[in-house]
């Protein structure tokens, strides 16, 4: 272990705070945010220069629906540290217009990115499932015809997911399955189809043992780390830059990565330097 670096602290002072000590050279990555909400009120540059500060060097921005791909494609234009990401979102699959396909096309012919946010919703209420699955293999289909990283958002439907993904060709590259919340049970299948699993901070907070003893049984060589900013705030103890939308509520600031990958660090008994590197290797293995 490099000395810069602090093991784990204890679990019989969960509320001690987490404050990360950088060694020179080390770059962290994060593997889903969503930079170009309008709750971040035009604050992208300031965000991107704090993360940049934070040694954040790369981040997928993941669209969500054809009104912000445009925004999302600036961001990259922009920002080198960003890969765009464009799909929708199971919530906003009632929002596509007939061209969404070769609108979705023309994204992804503009530049090197992914696909993504897309995927399954039975939780949401009062959202309809029948019109999710079709619009998700759309997008898987082309993500597997042009070998592209995908990001799949999953809720209360991962027995369908998984038949899904096994029935369809799927990006030889792999696939993420951000902020991973599935049974254990289907982490080696899932694996054995492609699957990378990225951890949120929110799954820091005392109540989501759950998912964290999920984390210690994946490979680390398919594990990734995001922020989901502005969404998924960590705990306290893992948000370095707190901040407020306009109405007041907190919102995830990008710049928390390098305290979530202490957080999960802690919480796998590694080192911080380790599981980083780890995940910048597994970062370039899919997205790069």
């Amino acid at each position: 272990m490099n000395p810069a670096f602090p093991r784990a602290r204890s679990h019989a002072a969960p509320n001690a705070p987490i404050e990360p000590v950088f060694a020179a050279g080390l770059r962290f990555y994060d593997a889903h945010n969503h930079l170009q909400d309008a709750r971040f009120e035009g604050r992208q540059e300031e965000l991107i220069n704090a993360a940049r500060a934070a040694g954040v060097v790369r981040m997928v921005v993941n669209g969500s629906c054809e009104g912000d791909w445009p925004t999302v494609r600036e961001l990259a234009l922009k920002h080198p540290e960003v890969i765009p990401s464009f799909g929708y979102h199971p919530w906003h699959v009632g929002e596509r217009t007939a061209r969404w396909r070769e609108v979705l096309i023309e994204h992804l012919n503009s530049g090197p990115g992914a696909i993504g946010e897309i995927g399954l919703d039975c939780w949401k209420p009062g959202l309809p499932y029948e019109p999710q699955e079709p619009v998700f293999l759309e997008q898987l289909g082309i993500a597997a015809e042009r070998n592209l990283p995908i990001s799949i958002h999953c809720l209360q439907a991962w027995g369908r997911l998984f038949e899904l993904l096994q029935s369809h060709p799927r990006p030889s590259r792999g696939f993420l399955l951000h902020s991973f919340g599935g049974p254990v049970e289907l982490v080696r299948p899932l694996v054995q189809l492609g699957a990378y699993f990225s951890f949120p901070g929110y799954f820091l907070h005392p109540r989501k043992e759950r998912h964290r003893a999920t984390f210690r049984q994946i490979p680390r060589e398919r594990l990734l780390v995001e922020t989901d900013a502005p969404d998924q705030l960590p705990p306290a103890e893992c948000n370095s830059h707190p901040g407020l939308d306009s109405k007041g509520n907190p919102i995830n600031h990008p710049a928390n990565l390098p305290a979530i990958v202490l957080g999960l660090a802690i919480e796998l008994g590694d080192s911080l330097e380790s599981l980083a590197l780890q995940v910048e290797a597994n970062f370039h293995r899919l997205f790069e």
